[in-house]
């Protein structure tokens, strides 16, 4: 089969189009006809091996010294299962399916355990916008709810235009919460027909100077410290991290013993449960994925090199 194989860290000229094996399951696993994958902003990262510094070394000698050890990389998926283990009972040859299953995800066949992140792909969506749901819904679903997400609460997202941020917004208006959204300017229409309350521009006003107070603050990129955010959080809130640095772990563990303002992080994981969770939602008419662009299998450098200027709207959508 073919593959996207990344043979250093660095540039998105490290990724190559490839012959490879092409993977067997095992008899707990699914094997899935890729049709659709995506870059996702962890999958540049990775590419490019941008971890803080306290983490480098650890990171490095998980993933590899010199080159990393999972060569092909790629978190999201979207296809038909070809075929299954003997072991498996809940998916079946043919099944339309999609979900989150790190790495292996550039390749034109991907397997993956049944008790995974893998849903039946609604009929509301077709294969392309099915691949642009798991990460950023799954992302913005765990953290949400960890933060304690209620109906009534008023919620600030950060960086709300890229995947986790369009699904933040949507989940929270989901859960009853008014949604300040902070972004581009040019995001402002976008942001409104996913359910946003009130967009700011980053560019124009600092969210930090305002007089309005937030039960919870998202950060999806890196942007807003918790020294910042707490200006407009209220006495008992939650400031939420995706893009975790070092000050943030002493803010955990500090806020972790004390009562008021929290910082709430850590990973997301895979839950089969909340996909399919997303998967009602997105049947039902009230989730949809945002897709940003489309490029083809061979144009991965392109999605790649689009992706690491940070101006994505959502998903950026491979087609395999």
């Amino acid at each position: 089969m073919q593959a996207i194989v990344q043979s250093a860290y660095g540039s998105p000229d490290v990724l190559h189009l490839m012959e490879v094996a092409t993977p067997e399951p095992a008899d707990n696993e699914v094997r899935i006809k890729m049709v659709a994958t995506t870059v996702t902003s962890a999958d540049v990262r990775l590419r490019a091996f941008d971890v803080p510094a306290m983490f480098w070394l650890p990171a490095r000698l998980v993933m590899g010294i010199t080159r990393p050890r999972k060569p092909i990389l790629g978190v999201e998926f979207a296809g038909t299962i070809d075929a299954v283990g003997k072991d498996v009972t809940r998916f079946k040859l043919g099944d339309a399916v999609f979900g989150q299953h790190v790495y292996g995800c550039y390749a034109q066949y991907k397997c993956v355990p049944e008790t995974g992140a893998i849903a039946l792909k609604p009929a509301a969506i077709d294969f392309a916008e099915a691949a642009g749901v798991p990460f950023g819904g799954l992302t913005a679903l765990h953290f949400l709810r960890k933060a304690g997400i209620a109906a009534g609460q008023s919620v600030l997202i950060y960086g709300a235009s890229g995947a986790v941020g369009t699904a933040a917004v949507q989940l929270a208006k989901h859960f009853g919460a008014t949604v300040t959204a902070v972004a581009s300017a040019a995001n402002g229409d976008l942001l409104r027909s996913l359910g946003a309350d009130v967009v700011i521009d980053y560019a124009a006003t600092d969210c930090t100077q305002g007089s309005a107070r937030y039960d919870i603050v998202m950060d999806t990129v890196g942007k807003l410290s918790f020294a910042r955010a707490r200006a407009v959080m209220q006495p008992v809130s939650r400031y939420v991290p995706l893009v975790m640095q070092p000050a943030d772990i002493a803010h955990m563990l500090r806020s972790a013993l004390t009562g008021g303002q929290k910082v709430v992080a850590g990973t997301s994981g895979d839950s089969q449960a909340d996909l399919d969770y997303l998967a009602g939602l997105i049947a039902a008419g009230q989730y949809r994925p945002v897709i940003d662009r489309h490029y083809r299998f061979d144009e991965i450098q392109a999605a790649h090199a689009y992706v690491d200027t940070g101006r994505k709207k959502g998903a950026v959508v491979v087609l395999i």
